[in-house]
C-alpha cells in the first residue's frame, strides 16, 4: 500500500471544483475562527511545533479532510488517509508498516481516520498501541457524536475539536473564490443566495451545485446565471438532513423542548423543519404521542386521544394532507396545561421495585378462588370500595406491608389534576379521620 501527500499537487484535469479550491495552507480555510483564529487552540499548536491527536466532529463539507492534511503539510508529516468505509484491519495494519518505514527515514506521520465512528470497537482498538508508541499521530473524522461513537481509550488520547457549520458570509466569501473559476460567467445576488441557501453550512455541497450550475449556464450558452434559471434548470432540495444522526436527534430534542416550554410556533417549525428534511412522519407522530403522556398526562387528558388521532388520520392520509394532523397536534401539546407527574410516578416506582427485595401481597388484596386460600384468610379483611360512604374505604392500604407511606403521584396545580389534587386531598381527610376513629 501507497500513501502520499498530494496537498501541493499540481491541479488535474478535469478535477472537481471542491478538490480544486482545497486550500492550500491554512491561511486559506473559510471558517473555523474559532479553532484557527489568533489565540484559538489549533492556531496555538501550529505556532508551538507540536501536533498531537485529536478528533474533528462536525457536519459534512466543514473541511476535517481539509484541516488533517493541512496540518500534515504544516508540520511536514507524511499523510495516511484511511476511510473506515472502505477499510479493515488489514488496511490499519499495512498502514502502521508504512509508517514504520517513515519513521526508519526520520519522518513522523499522521494517520487521518475519515467516518472513523464506521469502524467497530476492535478496529478502534487496533490503533491504540501505534497511538501510545508515537509511531503516528492519530486524526479522526467524524460526523456523528464522539462521546457514543469512539472508543472511551482512543478518545482518551485525542483532543476533540468541534467544527461549526460555514454561515452564509463564508459561504458567500466561498461563491467568490469558486466564481473566479469561470470568468466568462457571473452570478445575481438571488442566485448567491440560492446556492448558500442549498448549502445549508456544508461548503463542498455548495461547490458541487455552483459547478453543476456553471456547466448548465454554459450548455444554454448563457452568462449571467440567476433564481430563475437555477429554478428551471436544476433540481433542489435545500435541506440537509440526517435521519440517523445528530441533526436528527437535535431536532427532535427542540420539538418537544418547543411543546415542553409551551412553544406552539417553535413546535409547529422543528416539526415542518423535521418533515421538510425527510423525517419518518410514523416516527415523528409516535414521538408526538409519547410528548402527550410525558409532558401533559392527567393535566389534560384529552392530548393524548388528540395525538392518537393524529397518527390514525396520518396513516389514513399519507403525506402531504396527513401532517396538517401532526401539525395541530403538536400546537394543541404546547397550548395545553403541563404535568410530568404520571412520568414521575412512574419512574420513581420503577426505581423503588428495581433496589427493593420482592414484597408479597399484603393478604387483604389477594385473590381467594379457593377453599384453601380462604382458609388462609386471603382476601378476608378486603373492604369492597362500593359499600363505603363516598365509595371510598377509608384508611385502607394497598401497598405492600414497610411501604405503606409511599407516595409516587404528585399532582401539579394545573388543568385537570388541580382537580385530581383537590380530590387527593379529601380522601386523605377522610383517611386521617378513618385513623382517629379506630386508634
Amino acid at each position: 500500500m501507497s500513501f502520499a501527500n498530494d496537498l501541493f499537487a499540481p491541479e488535474k484535469p478535469n478535477e472537481p471544483l471542491a478538490e480544486r479550491l482545497r486550500p492550500r495552507v491554512v491561511a486559506e480555510v473559510v471558517g473555523q475562527r474559532h479553532l484557527l483564529g489568533p489565540g484559538k487552540p489549533l492556531a496555538l499548536a501550529i505556532a508551538s511545533g507540536q501536533i498531537h491527536s485529536m478528533i474533528l466532529w462536525g457536519p459534512p463539507g466543514v473541511g476535517k479532510t481539509t484541516l488533517a492534511r493541512l496540518l500534515a503539510g504544516t508540520f511536514d508529516a507524511e499523510f495516511i488517509p484511511l476511510s473506515a468505509v472502505f477499510s479493515g484491519v488489514k488496511d490499519i495494519r499495512a498502514a502502521m508498516e508504512e509508517a514504520e518505514r517513515h519513521r526508519m527515514r526520520g519522518r513522523s506521520t499522521i494517520l487521518f481516520v475519515d467516518e472513523v465512528h464506521r469502524f467497530n470497537k476492535s478496529q478502534q482498538d487496533a490503533f491504540l498501541p501505534f497511538v501510545e508508541s508515537g509511531l503516528v499521530t492519530f486524526i479522526g473524522a467524524t460526523t456523528e457524536n464522539p462521546s457514543f461513537e469512539v472508543n472511551a481509550a482512543l478518545l482518551s488520547r485525542a483532543q476533540v475539536y468541534v467544527l461549526k457549520a460555514l454561515t452564509d458570509d463564508e459561504l458567500g466569501e466561498l461563491v467568490a473564490r469558486a466564481l473566479t473559476c469561470f470568468p466568462d460567467l457571473q452570478a445575481t445576488d438571488d442566485a448567491i443566495a440560492v446556492w448558500t441557501g442549498y448549502a445549508d453550512g456544508d461548503a463542498r455541497r455548495m461547490l458541487n451545485l455552483i459547478e453543476q450550475s456553471a456547466h448548465a449556464a454554459q450548455a444554454s450558452q448563457i452568462t449571467t446565471i440567476d433564481a430563475g434559471f437555477l429554478e428551471n434548470a436544476l433540481s433542489l432540495n435545500a435541506r440537509r438532513f440526517d435521519k440517523g444522526g445528530d441533526a436528527f436527534y437535535d431536532q427532535i430534542s427542540a420539538l418537544h423542548k418547543s411543546v415542553r416550554g409551551s412553544s406552539p410556533d417553535g413546535a409547529v417549525y422543528w416539526l415542518t423543519r423535521m418533515l421538510d428534511g425527510g423525517a419518518d412522519p410514523r416516527y415523528l407522530a409516535r414521538r408526538i404521542v409519547r410528548m402527550a403522556w410525558e409532558d401533559i398526562g392527567l393535566a389534560d387528558p384529552r392530548a393524548a386521544q388528540i395525538t392518537l388521532d393524529a397518527a390514525e388520520t396520518y396513516e389514513r392520509l399519507g403525506s402531504p394532507e396527513g401532517e396538517l394532523a401532526l401539525a395541530q397536534a403538536v400546537i394543541y401539546l404546547a397550548i395545553a396545561p403541563k404535568s410530568n407527574a404520571g412520568y414521575n410516578a412512574y419512574n420513581t416506582a420503577r426505581a423503588v421495585i428495581n433496589k427493593d427485595k420482592s414484597r408479597p401481597v399484603p393478604e387483604h388484596l389477594r385473590n381467594a378462588p379457593t377453599k384453601l386460600m380462604k382458609e388462609l384468610g386471603y382476601g378476608k379483611l378486603y373492604r369492597y370500595a362500593h359499600d363505603e360512604p363516598e365509595a371510598y374505604a377509608a384508611g385502607e392500604t394497598y401497598l405492600p406491608e414497610g411501604l405503606e407511606e409511599l407516595t409516587f403521584y404528585e399532582p401539579v396545580p394545573r388543568g385537570l389534576e388541580a382537580k385530581i389534587a383537590e380530590k387527593l386531598k379529601h380522601l386523605a381527610e377522610l383517611d386521617a379521620a378513618w385513623r382517629e376513629r379506630n386508634g
